[in-house]
This record gives C-alpha cells, sequence and structure tokens, in this order.
C-alpha cells in the first residue's frame, strides 16, 4: 500500500521532503503521459466532490480537468448552491458527504473549517485554498522550479518573494523553505502578521529556527543571485477590496514591484519570475479599480505588482506554474485515492 492512501491534503507541513518530492516526480511523470498520449485513467468510477466557497478560474478547471482526464465524476457547489456551514453543520455534510464521494476538494475561508471536515470525513479532503494556506499551489510551484533548473535540485535554490507578506502564498511557502531546505527570502516594509490565527502563529514562531529563511524589507539583499522571484497581488482575497485598502497598499508597495530594475538587482541572467494569478499587469484591465490619481502619482501604467513586459517575458514561467496545477492535482487524487503503488509508463 503506497504512503498517501486515504490520507488528506490539508497543509505542506504535513508530509515530509521525500514526500513532496515523491509527488513531484509523480505529477512529473502524469505530465509527461498526458502530453504523450499515454495517460492511464486510474479513477474511473470515482465520484469527485468540489466545494468552492471562493470562486477561482484555475483551481475549479484544473481539479475538473483532472478529473476527466482520469475518468472520474465530477460534482461543484458553490455558496449558492450549498447548505455545508450554513443550514448544515460541517461535520454533518463531512459524514454524509463521505457516503456517496471518495473524493472531497474544499476551497473557502478557514484552515479550521477543512480541519473539520477532514476529521469527520472517512474519505480524502484536499485544500483548493484556505486564507492561511495554498499547498496546491505552492507544490505546482515546486515543480514548475524543478523543470527549470538545472545541475541543482530544489533544495539548492533560492528563491525571493516580494510585496504583500501576509497570505497563503507567503505562509505555505515559508513551510515549503522549512521543509526541503531551499533559501527563501520574503522581500517587503510589511512584518509576518498571524492576527491571532493559531495556524500562522505556529508558523512565524518556529521561523527562528530556520538559517535558510529571511524576512527584509532591503531589495538588493532580497533578490541578489535569486534563481526564482515570485509576487502576488496586494490586496489578497481574504480581504476587504476597497479603493483606501487599495490605496494604502500601492503606496506601501509600489517601490516593491517587479520591474526590470529589480531583474538586474538579482545579477542573474537566468532568473526566472513567478506569480500564482490573477495578476493586474494589463492597465486596461485594473484601471477601473482605481482612483486615476493615486495611479498618477505612482506611475503605475505598466502593472501593479508585476510591470506587463516582465510577465510577458521569456523570463516568465507564470502560465507553466498554472498548467502545472493539474498533474500536480492528479498526483495527490491519485495516490491518495488508491491502494497500491502506482507504476507510471515513462
Amino acid at each position: 500500500m503506497n504512503q498517501f492512501y486515504n490520507k488528506n491534503f490539508l497543509k505542506l507541513s504535513d508530509f515530509s521532503k521525500k514526500d513532496l518530492y515523491e509527488l513531484i516526480e509523480i505529477s512529473k511523470k502524469l505530465k509527461y503521459n498526458k502530453k504523450n498520449f499515454k495517460e492511464k485513467k486510474f479513477l474511473i468510477g470515482k465520484n469527485i466532490i468540489l466545494i468552492f466557497e471562493k470562486s477561482s478560474t484555475r483551481t475549479r478547471c484544473s481539479f475538473e480537468i483532472a478529473c476527466f482526464d482520469q475518468g472520474a465524476n465530477v460534482t461543484f457547489l458553490d455558496v449558492k448552491d450549498s447548505h455545508i456551514g450554513y443550514k448544515e453543520s460541517l461535520k454533518d455534510s463531512a459524514i454524509i458527504l463521505s457516503q456517496m464521494y471518495h473524493g472531497l476538494e474544499y476551497r473557502g475561508q478557514h484552515q479550521k473549517n477543512i480541519e473539520i471536515l477532514a476529521k469527520y470525513s472517512t474519505i480524502p479532503v484536499w485544500n483548493g485554498l484556505t486564507n492561511e494556506f495554498h499547498p496546491i499551489q505552492i507544490l505546482a510551484d515546486l515543480l514548475t522550479i524543478k523543470e527549470n533548473i538545472k545541475n541543482k535540485d530544489i533544495d539548492q535554490i533560492k528563491l525571493s518573494y516580494i510585496g504583500d507578506i501576509n497570505n497563503n502564498i507567503s505562509y505555505s511557502l515559508i513551510e515549503a523553505s522549512m521543509i526541503i531546505g531551499f533559501t527563501l527570502y520574503l522581500i517587503s516594509p510589511q512584518k509576518l502578521e498571524f492576527k491571532n490565527n493559531f495556524y500562522i502563529k505556529n508558523i512565524i514562531k518556529k521561523i527562528k529556527y530556520y538559517n535558510n529563511i529571511h524576512i527584509t524589507n532591503n531589495i538588493n539583499i532580497g533578490v541578489k543571485n535569486t534563481d526564482f522571484i515570485y509576487t502576488d497581488v496586494w490586496v489578497s482575497m481574504g480581504e476587504k477590496n476597497s479603493f483606501t485598502l487599495w490605496e494604502k497598499k500601492i503606496k506601501l508597495l509600489y517601490k516593491y514591484q517587479v520591474n526590470e530594475l529589480l531583474l538586474e538587482k538579482s545579477e542573474n541572467n537566468n532568473v526566472k519570475i513567478m506569480h500564482c494569478l490573477p495578476s493586474l499587469h494589463l492597465y486596461n484591465h485594473y484601471k477601473k479599480l482605481f482612483n486615476s490619481k493615486i495611479l498618477s502619482k505612482y506611475n503605475l501604467y505598466n502593472g501593479l505588482e508585476i510591470t506587463n513586459d516582465i510577465f510577458e517575458s521569456n523570463k516568465s514561467i507564470i502560465f507553466q506554474q498554472a498548467e502545472n496545477k493539474i498533474h500536480i492535482i492528479k498526483a495527490i487524487m491519485i495516490t491518495s485515492l488508491l491502494k497500491e503503488n502506482i507504476i507510471l509508463l515513462n
């Protein structure tokens, strides 16, 4: 029996370095098989439910494609179609859905909610995103990193995450760095905040024991000789989206934009650019979100957290990250739903 069978995928810290490496290798083989028309359907007859309290383009599409490719049946529920957590308790929902389905994906507000679902489910529960963690995204990122490094392994890279560091991407990157051992720089004028959150408080308390994790407001130090520069939108999904908040974030973070000058500071001609998407890099797309005065004040006509020229440059591996989520999801679902070790075609 494989070690992932019937195991939940709630956060990266539930797994070892060996586990994460194995999931990455399985996803690489699955990707190869799909690209070369050799894919085997391991999930025929399996029923999967996707619960989305928070909407998403890439995560929903990635799960549905992964299920379709593997022969599984899919049910999608969003807030308006479900009584979960409203008329029906999370505990009752978990018990009922466990009798109907083989696997459950949850994308929603709080990590404590998915932990309750997992506690009372008899089927594997997978985290599509919570306010605290985004483990599937980070595992897809690690697969992408693996595909873009030569003569070194993931634990030998330097990754520089820049901008708003109080979100589920940065928290899950911290977890990944703790487990795998790669050098992580969080670059921001902000401090890490846990806001009375047990999960984040626990992570922040541990950072001092890891000499490979650094938090700095010094851009030069943070990106020098880095292999990967990673950013995200400056206002997260869990925050109230308002003109006031955007103006506050822009004032704080505009100097931390990923642009050509930032790439030059890396002193690495082979540096790669990462973003978990969606991105505000096209002026005609984001101008309606803001008062034009603030865009003029900070000269933000070529992108916010990342400029359009860098987003679309040959250094960008952003769309590769997005695609790789499909293959990571397949690896997680297959290994947690099937008892036997999976032998994949090379």
